[in-house]
């Protein structure tokens, strides 16, 4: 059965790979499962249709058959589990694996995604000032304390999975912010993800939607 994924028609990110359709992308290619991509405006994302499949009305969704997934993280956690090549087969390494995946989605992206808002959507606030060194000391809180665990590995726990891929996507959203930076390890991890011939394969054509080429289904 054919896999389709939606994704924004218009991101916000202007191409530069930090939706989340990405992670859901970035899976099916590590995983060599071919899919196809229904693009969606803003508006049609509200609308029930959508709803049916997403009941909080945001990306990205999974079908497969009669199967509708939503939430990146569930998805890549079924993908992982379906397909060779995200999880571990040693059941203690893929149990650390997956908890590498939570980790990534609740303990380090929710304080970098606070920093992000309160950039974008209370910069006119008296506070914000005040309120922003706070949620900066936050986040590298994180990074100290992944920057540490990771020393000089490649990945979180020996082999590639799909606790690295996640991690990836999340310390990515920290790019441009001149935070990662005073991290070589952790930039140095983020570029070995980027590096990876599956993940520029979902970065182009999740890029291709940006400028307007979007690759053939």
């Amino acid at each position: 059965m054919t896999i389709t994924i939606t994704a924004f028609e218009r991101s916000p990110d202007r191409g530069r790979g930090l939706a989340r359709d990405m992670r859901v992308r970035w899976a099916l290619e590590e995983a060599g499962q071919p899919y196809e991509v229904r693009l969606l405006s803003f508006s049609a994302m509200k609308e029930p249709a959508h709803r049916r499949l997403h009941p909080f009305g945001q990306i990205p969704t999974y079908e497969e058959g009669d199967l509708v997934l939503f939430e990146s993280g569930a998805i890549v956690f079924h993908i992982a589990e379906r397909h060779a090549g995200l999880l571990p087969g040693d059941a203690n390494a893929r149990a650390r694996a997956i908890t590498w995946m939570f980790a990534a989605l609740n303990t380090v992206e929710p304080r970098i995604v606070d920093l992000e808002s309160a950039r974008r959507e209370e910069h006119h606030k008296t506070w914000h000032e005040e309120r922003l060194p706070i949620l900066q000391d936050r986040v590298r809180d994180r990074l100290d304390e992944l920057c540490s665990r990771l020393g000089d590995a490649d990945w979180l726990d020996d082999a590639f999975s799909a606790g690295d891929l996640l991690m990836v996507t999340v310390l990515r959203r920290l790019s441009g912010s001149g935070m990662l930076e005073d991290y070589p390890n952790l930039s140095a991890y983020v570029a070995r993800g980027e590096a990876r011939a599956a993940y520029k394969r979902a970065f182009e054509d999740q890029l291709a939607v940006f400028t307007g080429n979007p690759p053939p289904g």
